[in-house]
């Protein structure tokens, strides 16, 4: 069931659910419940029914529902035309769909690759 494939749910809070705290979970988490503090996965999927109130961290992160605190993604934000954010972006990659409420700053930072300074540093022999 544990794989290393990231879009494999692996932890789901149902709909009748209500977490208050810290959740950090290795791989996929899917949220349609209530959520109140930081939640972290590799991948976060959050339904047009989940409600978050506080950080969100992780790889990629998947936004139906609403949330009102910052997320911060290594790789991607996806919000979909139902989701809501009410809060700061950071993310190298975003993508909004028609729709979607989005209040906040975005800050995108892409990463530095290797190879400029390993061309730089063959120039100086």
């Amino acid at each position: 069931m544990f794989t290393k494939d990231p879009e494999k749910m692996e932890t789901f809070l149902g709909t009748n659910s209500n977490f208050k705290g810290e959740l950090n979970v290795k791989g996929t988490l899917r949220v349609d419940g209530l959520a109140e503090g930081r939640l972290e996965a590799e991948c976060v999927i959050l339904s047009e029914r989940a409600r978050v109130k506080g950080e969100v961290k992780g790889r990629k992160l998947i936004i139906g529902g609403t949330v009102e605190g910052n997320l911060f993604a290594h790789d991607l934000v996806e919000i979909k035309s139902k989701g809501r954010i009410f809060g700061d972006i950071f993310t190298q990659k975003l993508t909004v769909s028609e729709g979607a409420e989005y209040n906040g700053r975005i800050e995108m930072k892409r990463q530095e690759t290797k190879l400029l300074d390993l061309q730089l540093e063959g120039q100086k022999a």
